[in-house]
């Protein structure tokens, strides 16, 4: 994913490239009917050890890193947050 992302624009920051922060936690779902799953079975509730990536990109670039992101991430619905941020300097 990170490799996705910082190939897209994503995790600039400054004069550096590919940055990014993780949280590891875990997920919790239940695939329902006509999911097509890549960890679990429909109808069955699921955890799995994921990390959660967090970062920065310039607002022109946003469209292409989400796109590299649900290229490249296994999952058949990743979760995303987009937000917008202040430049304070």
């Amino acid at each position: 994913m990170r490799e996705a992302i910082g190939r897209a624009g994503g995790g600039r920051l400054g004069k550096y490239s590919y940055c990014s922060f993780s949280v590891r936690g875990i997920g919790r779902f239940r695939p329902e009917e006509g999911a097509q799953p890549a960890i679990g079975q429909v109808g069955k509730l699921e955890e799995v050890e994921e990390d959660g990536i967090e970062i920065t990109c310039d607002s022109s670039q946003v469209s292409d890193v989400v796109a590299a992101i649900l290229s490249a991430h296994p999952y058949e619905e990743p979760a995303l947050d987009v937000w917008g941020l202040e430049k304070w300097k």
